[in-house]
C-alpha cells in the first residue's frame, strides 16, 4: 500500500494577495458546494481575488467569490455570488476569530484547488501593504532580477 499524499489541481489563485498584504499565517480550509458548483470549479470558471471570509457565530463563511454558472445545469443552477460555509477545526475558527476581531487581521482566500475530490481553498490572514511597502518589494524584486541577470551574463561568458 502507498500512502502517497491525493494529487493537487490549482483552479484559481489571488495573485494580487501578495502584492497588496503582508500574508503572516496560511491555513487549508474545505468548502461546502453544491454539484453545478463543483462541476463549474472543474472548467476553472471562479473569481476569488476581491474574496474575504467572516467569522460569524462559531462558523466561516466566504463571502465575494464568484463561481460562473454551470452551463449543462439547466434549471438546477447556483447562485453565483451567494457566502459560502468553510469547515475549519473549532481550534482553528477560534484562533483565527480571535486574530481578526482583536489584532486588526484580514482572511481572504488565496487559492482554490482539488485536493483529490475534494475542493480546498487556502487561505491567509493578512494585514494591508502601506505604499511604501509596496515600492518596496517591488525594489528588492527589481534588485533581484538584476542580480540573476548578473550572474547567468558571468557564467555564461
Amino acid at each position: 500500500m502507498s500512502d502517497k499524499p491525493p494529487p493537487i489541481k490549482v483552479i484559481a489563485t489571488n495573485r494580487k494577495a501578495s502584492h497588496d498584504f503582508h500574508i503572516h499565517e496560511r491555513v487549508e480550509a474545505g468548502i461546502v458546494l453544491v454539484g453545478s458548483e463543483v462541476k463549474s470549479l472543474r472548467e476553472a470558471k471562479v473569481t476569488i481575488s476581491d474574496g474575504w471570509v467572516e467569522i460569524r457565530r462559531g462558523q466561516a463563511f466566504l463571502h465575494n467569490i464568484q463561481i460562473n454558472e454551470y452551463a449543462q445545469a439547466n434549471r438546477w443552477q447556483h447562485e453565483i455570488g451567494r457566502d459560502r460555509k468553510l469547515l475549519l477545526h473549532r481550534n482553528e475558527l477560534d484562533k483565527l476569530g480571535t486574530k481578526t476581531t482583536i489584532k486588526g487581521y484580514t482572511l481572504i482566500p488565496l487559492a482554490v484547488y482539488f485536493k483529490g475530490a475534494f475542493v480546498k481553498v487556502e487561505l491567509g490572514l493578512v494585514t494591508h501593504k502601506k505604499q511604501h511597502d509596496k515600492r518596496e518589494t517591488k525594489r528588492l524584486a527589481d534588485d533581484k532580477r538584476e542580480m540573476d541577470r548578473a550572474m547567468k551574463a558571468r557564467n555564461r561568458g
